[in-house]
């Protein structure tokens, strides 16, 4: 791995892209963000994950976070690997059109990456950025936020459900569903 992508100190604000194997279209269902929701809260109580900004697009999601110091890798790991299983068993549970090619898909990256047991969700990798300026922090935030607009799955920030831009928002007193820690 190239010195660009590893994590140089976990304490500073870190954008982060954790990617779908072959960018899969897997969280267009609420019950799939949920898991997202709940496993990301978990990590801010649990494992002292700071997230200060987030979106959930279809096939990936991008966070800007902090983590007590060596201990971001380790949280990325566990995340990933915790949200493969339950993703897996809510596929596998809740009505899904799309079932038995989503788990014939991720059984096929299991099989031919061999990196996992039954299924491969997951990209490797999460390629962190070190955020180190106010304005490589301010870029990203509005990167995020505006992701699901340049994507034309809402028109204006405010409306998308699965980010943090609402606890960005003045004024506003409906919040995000992750208890996150904004940075202005």
């Amino acid at each position: 791995m190239s010195e660009k992508y590893k994590v140089i100190d976990s304490t500073v604000p870190t954008f982060i892209t954790i990617t779908v194997v072959d960018w899969v279209d897997l969280f267009i269902r609420p019950v799939y963000c949920d898991i997202l929701d709940e496993s990301l809260n978990y990590c801010i109580k649990e494992k002292e994950l700071s997230v200060h900004a987030y979106v959930y697009m279809s096939s990936h999601i991008h966070l800007i976070v902090t983590a007590p110091d060596g201990e971001l890798q380790n949280i990325v790991r566990d995340f990933k690997k915790f949200t493969s299983k339950k993703l897996i068993e809510a596929i596998k549970e809740h009505p899904e059109s799309r079932r038995e090619w989503l788990l014939r898909k991720f059984s096929f990256e299991a099989v031919t990456k061999g990196r996992a047991k039954n299924y491969k969700l997951w990209q490797d990798g999460f390629h962190p950025v070190i955020l180190d300026t106010l304005e490589k922090i301010e870029q990203r935030i509005k990167y995020i936020h505006y992701n699901p607009v340049e994507a034309q799955i809402v028109f204006q920030e405010r409306d998308y459900v699965n980010s943090s831009y609402r606890n960005y928002e003045e004024d506003n007193a409906v919040f995000c569903n992750v208890a996150i820690e904004p940075l202005w």
